[in-house]
């Protein structure tokens, strides 16, 4: 949307993660070489926690991006409200073991032949489990059952769990003390600080070909560290929506007082009017439009209004919804375009098998 008027190649604040994207502030190198050292010990947990948002997700994914397939035998398994009974299935299909219609103890034998057959051939099986705070207790008894495998002397299965902050108190229960006695390596991944949140947000735009446009002001990135308390995640949503808003007023400067207006109004939008709330309470109820009449009948209110409209462009936002409207067509009917040589390559390719 925005990234042409910024002469960006790609959206560069997108929320869903993406390995080419990673930023190794302090903490994520830290968490990365804990998950790296436990590729090199080859067994037991490496436990990874984090506030949402963090990054957590994204680490998991670049270290995946860096394993190499033909030593390493990976499983990624985004967990749920996940019990025990499901918790073997859900390993069986990471690894892409057949598990249908299987007892529990005929599953966990073809786990483990698995397992052997992996280590026999000179590869090793990892199982990464993302959002593992949702796992019940059970459940997270079962895979240190499966941590039990061995050949010889040397360990099938290793586990890198990776969930929210309350799983560390999970963890602290009694009731995970043989669980706690084979975690090799812990580590908390917190916020980012003033200084990484800046060289974030230049790395993700570095990322996309970014030359200096727009230009963020010291103290607007100041105000998105203030605003996202330096999570990725928050930054990302935030920066997005200030690009949005400089591109809508023409701007090619982030200052503070953008951030702020953004921050203020995307703040906004997580509450619910009390009048929202009032017809919410009472279904059926008719909006008469009379606290509108009232707010046009207040002075006060009038010319706040009154000014609000004075200082508003109209010109100025109309262009840019223009623009917005060209890029939209042009994008559809290059879709569109897409679409109907694909039909044309389908059709061409039938008629030259009905040929034959």
């Amino acid at each position: 949307m925005y990234e042409a008027y910024f002469g960006l190649r790609g959206k560069p604040f997108q929320l869903n993660p993406d390995p080419s994207f990673f930023y190794g502030s302090r903490g994520h190198r830290r968490a990365m070489a804990y998950l790296e050292y436990g590729l090199h010990q080859n067994e037991g947990f490496i436990v990874v926690t984090g506030e949402v948002g963090a990054g957590k997700t994204l680490l998991v994914r670049s270290l995946l991006e860096k394993l190499d397939p033909g030593k390493i035998v990976a499983a990624n398994l985004v967990s749920t409200q996940i019990d025990a009974d499901d918790i073997l299935r859900l390993v069986a299909a990471s690894f892409g073991i057949p598990s249908k219609h299987l007892s529990k103890s005929d599953l966990l034998l073809a786990i483990e032949a698995f397992l052997v057959s992996t280590t026999a051939s000179g590869k090793r099986a990892l199982l990464i489990v993302d959002e593992a705070q949702n796992l019940t207790q059970r459940a997270v008894e079962e895979l240190r059952m499966l941590s039990n495998f061995q050949l010889e002397d040397h360990a099938l299965l290793q586990s890198f769990l990776v969930g929210q902050p309350e799983f560390r108190s999970i963890m602290q229960s009694p009731e995970m003390v043989q669980l706690r006695q084979r975690v090799i390596a812990s580590y908390h991944l917190g916020p980012l600080d003033v200084a990484e949140t800046q060289a974030y947000v230049e790395h993700r735009l570095g990322c996309v070909g970014w030359k200096g446009n727009p230009a963020f002001e010291a103290e607007a990135l100041k105000g998105i560290f203030d605003h996202s308390q330096g999570i990725p995640r928050r930054i990302n949503a935030l920066c997005d929506r200030i690009m949005l808003a400089a591109f809508l007023s023409d701007k090619h400067q982030i200052s503070a007082e953008l951030v702020e207006q953004v921050a203020t109004e995307m703040s906004e939008e997580q509450v619910v009017p009390a009048a929202r709330q009032t017809e919410a309470a009472v279904p059926g109820q008719l909006h008469s439009g009379g606290d509108l009449l009232r707010l046009l009948a207040d002075p006060e209110a009038s010319r706040t209004l009154a000014g609000l409209g004075a200082g508003y462009d109209t010109t100025r936002f109309e262009d840019r919804l223009a623009l917005l409207e060209r890029t939209l067509s042009t994008t559809l009917n290059a879709l569109s375009q897409l679409i109907g040589a694909a039909e044309q390559r389908i059709d061409g390719e039938g008629k030259e098998v009905a040929s034959k």
